[in-house]
């Protein structure tokens, strides 16, 4: 009996200790990503997306390599690891999906043609 009982609070709080890491993990991908997607007409196109959660909901703006912003995201569709940003550029609309690889880098694609990488910039603080 008195095993079991040891089991069971070993079981417990390790449950306990599971959830409160779930609940601590950083959103992800807020910040800024640098992202090249491979492959288009143009060649390999290079942009950066600036990502803030506001009002509990994600949005963001494109930007190209100089920092310059080159149109606003319309729409981000969030799906358990992956996003779904909506954005026109040169009078196109186009989807970018993005999953992540690890705490720095995601992959995806555009419009699901063009296959697409990027890394997390780090801000010096």
């Amino acid at each position: 009996m008195r095993k079991l009982s040891l089991i069971f609070t070993a079981v417990l709080g390790l449950f306990f200790a599971i959830n409160a890491k779930a609940q601590t993990t950083p959103d992800y991908f807020p910040g800024k990503w640098n992202v090249v997607v491979m492959g288009t007409p143009n060649g390999d196109a290079k942009m950066t997306f600036v990502l803030e959660r506001k009002d509990g909901k994600l949005t963001g703006a494109v930007q190209d390599s100089t920092g310059k912003e080159l149109t606003k995201i319309t729409q981000i569709d969030e799906k358990d690891k992956s996003i779904t940003a909506a954005f026109t550029i040169q009078s196109y609309d186009v989807t970018l999906t993005l999953d992540p690889v690890d705490d720095d880098h995601v992959k995806g694609s555009l419009m699901n043609m063009f296959d697409a990488k990027g890394v997390r910039v780090k801000e010096n603080k």
